[in-house]
């Protein structure tokens, strides 16, 4: 295969250089070309080298480039070395094309911000560090890409770091991933004593060999791996980051929740599915952590009036789709879910910004309403996006979603437990999904003054970008249209030759009439949701004052996120507080600074001692002197 793929990583990492150094003295539109312009060709290269790829036969799909010798220490070695097979080509192909309508949004969206430079620098960056990580063919590179995206979420959240709001956004995000970054160098190192090598082909190789299936080892390596996903991927218990890093700016979360961080985690478990597939109990753990935070963010999510929160949570709940799709050994579920949620989270977080854009920044639902004809662009495409989202037939999500929960019922480590968790959730889905749509767009007008005399649609430059990824909302499933629907599942054969496949005792058979009655079921589940909604926000709109009245003790409990916040806080957050308090007031100023104190005080005692015999006078010298003389004989002649 010709054409280099350092290339993609390479166009991002220079616009970052050029525009967070030299941003400042350029003007507003050069700053777009370079950032908007850098984003684009890696998506243009990207494009060419996913169909270099797809020319390859089969097993001819994996092409490793070495660029340099990084790190050799004894046995050890990790290469500054790209792997491109049809895993990463397709990650590069979501992060490429999804980031760079982002990047032509945030022109119209972030157009009067006085940090437009430093923005887009880091927006370079961000891209450039997801590449490293799905492109690096070793742990270690991966690592990197891994840290990289971490410390811009981080920057990004809280790009508005005069508000504590957003600062402790950031600094919230950063502190939490540390916690799953934890586990992942740990899995790291236990992967590299156990295999001799970071290299995830030749791991990938070894593990059938090196590992029981089963075994203590491939747990604990798994499980490690795991929680930094749980990190990276806002899973439970780690999730609670991925609220709160609504406060960076808007197209800022359209990246974060579509195309970089939240996949990572994802990602990273597919990318070592030869592991995962040797540890059951792993498996077990990441279906139902996976199931578990799909419902439970969902039921969060019913409660909101941010919008961008809802999103939020949506975001939380979908990615608990993937990892329960992981979790019974479809792989390439997880990853297709992936790619669809991709185009319309995407699509319905740079929505709620143009709606934020049309009535000066208002996020809360309760001052919307009526938007219908007043934006009818953005209206249109996000209800497309929340079309997708619920599930419904012919759009995206449907193929995705369905996928899901037919292998969580059918795979030989699904459970019809995991499909009702799943069915359940993607009902609640459609529900908040729609409470959104409704309590947005339909109804009576809830606007404030300010919003009223500043509502109107916002620019081509943040329309299109909508319109294209409404088209990608609705067409994004066709390339897995199952076999029960007469399709071929082309995105489960193309991933085919890279996805480690779960050892069975035996086929495990269910009937096509089986599948498309759970489909049925689902969609059924879904439809019930956006009725519930209409019911509730269109024809009736003060039923649910009247069901929260009744529910007062769930909804407060649902409206307050479940108090896992306050729960963290008084577990974690207050006693490490009090023992960092602790080791300041003792290990700090009584050891430490009471230690070099004591060297002062030392000092000054000695000078205080010794300038009684610096007094100036000669005649007190030589009387010294002699007293010394004295002294010396007598013990000379005495001694």
């Amino acid at each position: 295969m010709n054409g280099p793929v350092w290339l993609v990583p390479f166009f991002p990492l220079v616009g970052f250089i050029i525009n967070g150094l030299f941003g400042k003295y350029l003007n507003r539109m050069m700053v777009t070309l370079i950032a908007c312009g850098a984003a684009g060709l890696s998506f243009i290269w990207s494009v060419i080298l996913f169909f270099r790829l797809s020319a390859l036969p089969p097993d001819a799909r994996i092409y490793v480039e070495k660029l340099f010798d990084w790190i050799v220490a004894g046995r050890f070695y990790a290469p500054a070395e790209f792997h491109l097979d049809p895993l990463s080509a397709v990650m590069i192909l979501v992060v490429s094309g999804v980031g760079f309508l982002i990047h032509v949004y945030s022109h119209g969206y972030m157009g009067h911000d006085q940090s437009y430079a430093r923005y887009f620098s880091y927006l370079n960056l961000f891209m450039f560090s997801m590449f490293l990580l799905v492109l690096g063919s070793n742990l270690l590179v991966m690592f990197i890409g891994w840290e990289g995206v971490g410390l811009c979420s981080y920057l990004l959240i809280g790009f508005w770091f005069e508000k504590k709001s957003a600062s402790d956004a950031g600094k919230k995000a950063f502190i939490v991933n540390r916690i799953g970054d934890f586990g992942f160098l740990l899995g790291i190192f236990l992967t590299f004593v156990t295999f001799g090598t970071i290299n995830m082909q030749e791991i990938s190789i070894q593990a059938p060999e090196l590992l029981a299936m089963g075994g203590g080892l491939a747990t604990a390596i798994t499980l490690l791996f795991f929680m930094g996903a749980t990190g990276k991927s806002a899973q439970i218990p780690l999730y609670i980051w991925l609220p709160d890093a609504m406060e960076g700016p808007t197209p800022v979360s359209a990246l974060i929740h579509a195309a970089t961080m939240v996949t990572a985690g994802v990602y990273m478990v597919a990318r070592l599915s030869a592991l995962f597939v040797m540890a059951p109990v792993s498996m077990g753990v990441v279906a139902i952590i996976g199931a578990v935070t799909a419902i439970f963010a969902a039921t969060i999510a019913i409660t909101q009036f941010d919008i961008k929160r809802v999103l939020a949570y949506s975001t939380i709940s979908q990615l608990g789709y993937m990892f329960l799709a992981c979790g019974v050994g479809a792989f390439s579920a997880g990853i297709f879910h992936l790619m669809t949620h991709a185009f319309f989270k995407a699509l319905l977080f740079m929505c709620a910004g143009s709606v934020m854009h049309a009535l000066s920044n208002e996020q809360d639902m309760r001052y919307m309403g009526g938007l219908k004809n007043k934006i009818p662009k953005t209206f249109i495409t996000m209800l497309i996006g929340t079309l997708a989202i619920s599930g419904i037939p012919g759009l995206s999500g449907f193929f995705s979603k369905d996928e899901i929960l037919w292998y969580a019922f059918s795979a030989a480590r699904g459970h019809w437990l995991l499909w009702l968790i799943g069915a359940v959730a993607a009902g609640i889905t459609a529900f908040y999904m729609f409470r959104l749509i409704f309590m947005t767009f339909f109804g009576k007008e809830r606007l404030k003054s300010e919003a009223r005399h500043h509502l109107h649609e916002s620019p081509p430059v943040m329309t299109i970008p909508l319109m294209i990824l409404a088209v990608l909302s609705i067409i994004g499933g066709y390339v897995g249209i199952p076999h029960v629907l007469g399709g071929h599942n082309n995105f489960a054969q193309f991933l085919d030759p890279v996805i480690a496949k779960v050892p069975t005792h035996g086929d495990v058979h269910h009937s096509a009439a089986l599948e498309i009655i759970l489909m049925i079921i689902s969609v059924i589940i879904a439809l019930t949701g956006i009725f519930v909604a209409y019911r509730l926000y269109v024809v009736d709109p003060k039923l649910p004052v009247r069901i929260g009245e009744r529910f007062a003790q769930l909804r407060t409990v649902l409206y307050n996120k479940y108090y896992v916040d306050e729960i963290y806080g008084f577990l974690f957050v207050k006693p490490f507080i009090k023992l960092s308090e602790l080791l300041y007031n003792v290990a700090d100023k009584v050891f430490i600074d009471g230690t070099v104190n004591l060297t002062g005080y030392g000092a000054v005692w000695t000078g205080e001692v010794i300038k009684w015999f610096q007094t100036g006078y000669l005649r007190n010298y030589i009387v010294t002197f002699m007293v010394g003389v004295v002294i010396l004989v007598g013990y000379i002649l005495f001694g």
